[in-house]
């Protein structure tokens, strides 16, 4: 082998061994569960740390780093604004809102709480979850549902990020 050759090679497999370490899927899950003693929804959305960076990057501030030492006070907030115009719920046909109760970091994953209050039964839930669909194009969002006895989980895409649950 020549100098040239080994010389590409020595230039070439950092490259590939940098890329490797990105991962190769998006996908976010949503898991939704009725508290009837409580009349709540609570809600945990997990995002992979980086993507939702890159989200939140693309949107509010450049300079944004989620998970460090540095971590911006308004990270929360931020992340409560894009959730909220990324995540629609609508129980028994009328639009809810879910409150932002805060988030946690675990290995890789960010967990973020959410909850809507003051649910007296569920007749149905339809949920619309974009998240991360207009950043990556292989995003997929798994919603999983756990509502009286029924558990039932669905697979959001970029052309169909909608469901909904009957219980009648």
């Amino acid at each position: 082998m020549n100098k040239l050759n080994y010389a590409l090679i020595l230039l070439i497999v950092p490259v590939v061994l940098s890329v490797s370490k990105v991962h190769e899927y998006y996908v976010s899950v949503t898991s939704v569960e009725y508290a009837k003693d409580q009349q709540t929804i609570q809600i945990i959305s997990q995002i992979f740390i980086d993507d939702f960076e890159q989200a939140l990057r693309m949107r509010y501030d450049e300079n944004l780093l989620l998970a460090g030492e540095n971590e911006m006070e308004s990270v929360n907030s931020l992340m409560e604004r894009y959730l909220k115009a990324k995540l629609k719920l609508w129980v028994n046909g009328e639009e809810v809102q879910f409150q932002f109760l805060g988030k946690e970091y675990k290995e890789d994953i960010v967990y973020c709480y959410l909850e809507i209050a003051d649910v007296s039964y569920i007749d149905s839930i339809t949920m619309s979850n974009k998240i991360l669909l207009d950043i990556f194009d292989t995003q997929q969002n798994i919603a999983r549902f756990k509502i009286s006895d029924k558990n039932k989980s669905f697979l959001m895409v970029r052309e169909n990020a909608e469901c909904m649950l009957n219980f009648d």
